[in-house]
């Protein structure tokens, strides 16, 4: 049996409150006690830090120039090493519209690395999209979700497909959302023109996240709703958003959390193999992609083409209100309802959105993914489960 390891902070955050000063005990892969005060026996002390469970991210596609649709497991590694080195514990691989040859390879591929434990699981945005909203998704791939392929791409995921993104409008799409669900997989709404009607179907079908809410669908429009009211309206629905500060402005995030709370909110980064480089030239499946100013849009001006964010700014981002995007004064957070709201938002929810119950949260019996932030809220360390002692990242 593992010796349980304490570690002790200024500050220790859960989904459900703040200890200050608090500690946390693990043992092994889990974590076995949350408390407040000074523990009899600690092991690791961080002092002034704060600890908070590990990031899941349900929606990304690449990061520190390496890409979970590349076909090298070397380009998916340095994806998951990029983001874990900033705090996201869990992860989804996301991919981008393909052919039906590159599709299948590439979901066998992920399929292995779920299976070596290198992502948790995959998702798939594309190829059944809406031509119409397609973003940054090749437009010359794109297609209806025929029986056969849909059934032959869950096969090839072996289990290992946790989420997929449909346009329910498409012709074929609700039956496909409910073998996607039969197949113990979530159906997420998303590159859509679908109204209201269309979307509410979707959901009685089985769809259960919105992915990347008001990006790549209709905007809200008091004659024509569309599917974003229907996703908002229906407490089954977890909606993503990307809180980068460019993809949905600040404000409207706030008005989405007051209006369904942090429990249906999965704050996602959508970053591409960009994330955490800086501004370049970049590949996203089959388009040219532009970073300037930490903006990735289709080469020549084009839409905007996923995120360079991590989770960690995204963090900082629910934790300070969404501050405009590159403001970041390092001035701290007291209020303890924030604490709680960012945590909720960027690992409680989204790993509740695709049924990872065992993470998201410091608690008895939940994985030991831990993060520890400095007081200019900064990761200076991350301890993935499983890991005994500090330094694990």
């Amino acid at each position: 049996m593992n010796a349980s390891v304490v570690r002790a902070a200024s500050r220790v955050v859960t989904a459900q409150q703040v200890y200050e000063p608090g500690w946390v005990e693990t043992s092994g892969d889990r974590v076995v006690a949350v408390g407040a005060g000074r523990h009899e026996r600690v092991d690791v002390d961080y002092g002034d830090a704060t600890i908070i469970p590990g990031f899941v991210d349900i929606h990304v596609h690449g990061g520190g120039g390496g890409s979970y649709t590349d076909p090298d497991p070397a380009s998916i590694r340095q994806a998951r090493e990029t983001h874990l080195r900033q705090g996201t514990t869990t992860t989804m691989a996301s991919l981008v519209t393909l052919s039906p040859e590159r599709l299948l390879a590439s979901v066998r591929l992920l399929a292995d690395m779920v299976e070596s434990s290198v992502v948790r699981g995959i998702h798939l945005e594309g190829p059944w999209l809406s031509g119409n909203r397609c973003g940054a998704h090749d437009p010359a791939q794109l297609r209806n979700p025929a029986p056969a392929e849909v059934a032959a791409v869950l096969e090839a995921g072996r289990g290992h497909i946790r989420m997929v993104t449909i346009a329910p409008e498409l012709p074929g799409a609700l039956d496909a959302i409910e073998a996607i669900t039969r197949a113990g997989a979530v159906a997420a709404v998303g590159h859509t023109d679908a109204d209201i009607d269309v979307a509410r179907a979707a959901i009685r079908a089985g769809a259960r996240v919105a992915t990347h809410l008001f990006n790549a669908m209709p905007p809200l429009h008091h004659r024509e709703p569309g599917a974003v009211a229907a996703l908002l309206e229906d407490p089954r629905v977890t909606v993503e958003l990307i809180g980068d500060g460019v993809h949905v402005h600040p404000s409207l995030i706030g008005h989405v959390r007051a209006a369904v709370g942090d429990g249906r909110v999965a704050i996602v980064t959508d970053a591409m193999s960009a994330a955490n480089l800086g501004d370049g030239d970049f590949d996203l499946g089959t388009m040219r992609v532009e970073v300037r100013d930490s903006v990735a849009r289709i080469a020549g001006g084009g839409s905007i083409a996923g995120s360079t964010a991590t989770m960690d700014e995204l963090f900082r981002r629910a934790l300070r209100g969404a501050a405009p995007v590159g403001h970041d004064d390092g001035a701290p957070v007291v209020d303890h309802a924030a604490w709680i709201a960012a945590v909720r938002q960027t690992s409680t929810t989204p790993a509740g959105a695709v049924g990872w119950d065992d993470v998201g949260d410091l608690a008895p019996g939940k994985r030991s993914d831990l993060v520890v932030l400095d007081d200019g809220l900064r990761v200076v360390e991350v301890v993935p489960a499983g890991w005994a002692a500090a330094g694990a990242v």
